[in-house]
């Protein structure tokens, strides 16, 4: 079977941002995306659970979405405008897809 080169985006952020940053990713592009809730974690604040140790931000949720390549740097141009003034984690890894099509 055949498969396709791809970019899996995987951007933590403050729930509270989570329809700008869709809005901005819709914008670059993005046909497609999936959130999650973030149950806890730790990082240079320390250590967070979900169950309000973080206070206005409701928590924190997971997009993640898959892209051809050649549509990176849109994508990230739009999301890092949106998390660079917030909490956030933006990570790229290479990844393959059955269905380039869709992406």
């Amino acid at each position: 079977m055949q498969t396709h080169k791809a970019k899996r985006v995987e951007i933590t952020i403050e729930k509270m941002m989570q329809s700008r940053l869709t809005e901005a990713l819709k914008s670059s592009g993005v046909t497609g995306y999936t959130i999650l809730p973030v149950l806890g974690g730790t990082g240079r604040s320390g250590e967070w659970t979900r169950s309000g140790q973080i206070g206005r931000a409701e928590g924190m949720v997971q997009v993640i979405c898959i892209v051809r390549p050649d549509r990176i740097d849109g994508l990230l141009e739009a999301a890092f405008a949106v998390v660079e003034r917030h909490i956030g984690v933006v990570c790229i890894t290479d990844c393959e897809v059955l269905r380039a099509e869709r992406f």
